[in-house]
């Protein structure tokens, strides 16, 4: 009998993962910082507004954005902590407004280490080791103790068992960007010479450590996500190579998914501002990395984030196998129903605008605009997550000078500085 051809996979078609989830179709809302939390640091009525937006979208699966596992470190105003049971009904209802509509909600929970905001919890940021990162404004971090990582690896593990309390459907780790996981990775980040530093199987301890704290932790259909670097795109720093060997790792330890991204807010190669213009071109930053993990991930699934426009551009990366999952991030922003919008036809391309400040002469004599533009960019798609947030459409006329005020209205001076992925 001749050999069964192998089934081209199409954006319409379910995934079951390997905890047993299935997820309808092959789109992912990725996640994005809201700064939506209320009084306490606790969920919010907008938050529940927003997703509920999102969950009429037509994803298969929906991220949330930075929820945190101490509230002494926050990563921004606004960031919702998870630390026990305290904010349980506010959670389920958050779960349950995007839950609603069919796609299943998954929390993304994270320490920023050195990234974060000490304005905003008052407390000096912890890294792996006392090394700055070289953004404006960035503070030198607290080495941690061995003790003091030995907790916010419990910590990671008890904001997972109140998610699933909750009613979300999983958890991804948030490894990319430069938060604290990835500056564990790090050689630039982390220089420690004990058990969590000093090579890279020393290096990637920190996060197998979490993976495996969770999943003792947790139901065994409850999923369990990650979101890496292919690369930190920084001389000396976490290479493709390095990463590779990570998925080869993560692939013994229960994952479900790894979600491939890249680069730091020193390198914001996650924004495309280290892209070529054949990577441009081509639209999906970092599906080249993608290919060449496909075989050591195993039966982790995996989601390409970063890019991603044309429907032509996505049918093509799962059809040819290089991704089992396409990330949608800033477009979500200007259009919540984009899986819905792609998957029916309804357009054949995502517009999503970038934003630039003005004043680029003066600005540049003073400050750098890579960071600048990368800070302003985010914070415009953050207001138009806000105006969903309060029932109304998003606003593409919105100047950049509006969204410079509010970046420093809501964060002070430190503003253009602030991390969120």
């Amino acid at each position: 009998m001749a050999a069964q051809e192998a089934t081209v996979a199409t954006l319409n078609d379910a995934l079951e993962l390997p905890c047993g989830q299935i997820l309808r179709n092959r789109m992912m809302k990725s996640a994005l910082s809201e700064a939506l939390g209320g009084r306490g640091n606790g969920p919010s009525d907008r938050l529940e507004t927003l997703f509920r937006r999102w969950g009429d979208g037509g994803y298969g699966l929906i991220v949330t954005g930075n929820v945190m596992v101490d509230r002494t470190q926050l990563g921004e105003p606004g960031n919702v902590v998870v630390e026990d049971e305290r904010d349980l009904e506010g959670l389920s209802s958050w779960a349950k407004s995007a839950q609603d509509g069919g796609a299943p909600l998954w929390m993304q929970i994270n320490h920023p280490g050195r990234q974060a905001n000490p304005l905003t919890a008052r407390k000096r940021p912890v890294g792996p080791s006392a090394i700055a990162a070289k953004v404006p404004g960035a503070m030198t971090p607290r080495a941690l103790t061995a003790a003091e990582i030995e907790d916010i690896i419990e910590r990671f593990a008890t904001t997972a068992v109140v998610a699933e309390t909750a009613g979300f459907s999983g958890v991804q780790i948030h490894g990319a960007h430069g938060y604290l996981v990835a500056q564990f990775l790090s050689p630039l980040a982390n220089q420690r010479t004990d058990e969590w530093g000093g090579d890279p199987a020393r290096r990637m301890r920190f996060l197998l450590e979490i993976v495996r704290a969770i999943r003792k932790c947790v139901s065994p259909g409850f999923a369990v996500g990650i979101k890496l670097n292919s690369a930190d795109f920084q001389r000396g720093g976490f290479s493709e190579d390095e990463s590779r060997d990570v998925v080869a790792a993560l692939s013994q330890e229960g994952l479900d998914l790894i979600e491939i991204s890249g680069g730091s807010y020193e390198s914001p190669a996650m924004m495309g501002k280290s892209a070529s213009a054949s990577t441009l071109e081509r639209e999906a930053y970092f599906l080249d990395y993608a290919k060449t993990v496909r075989e050591v991930a195993g039966n982790v699934a995996l989601a390409v984030t970063g890019g991603f426009r044309s429907r032509t551009a996505m049918a093509a990366a799962v059809a040819g196998g290089d991704c089992d999952l396409v990330g949608l991030g800033r477009p979500t922003c200007t259009i919540p129903d984009a899986a819905a919008v792609i998957l029916e036809s309804r357009s054949e391309k995502l517009v999503s605008p970038s934003v630039e400040f003005g004043l680029r002469g003066p600005l540049g004599l003073v400050s750098d605009l890579k960071a600048l533009d990368g800070a302003l960019d985010l914070q415009w798609h953050t207001d138009q997550l806000h105006r969903l947030a309060d029932g109304l459409e998003p606003d593409l006329d919105r100047q950049w000078w509006r969204t410079a005020t509010s970046m420093l209205n809501r964060n002070g001076v430190g503003a253009f500085t602030r991390k969120r992925g």
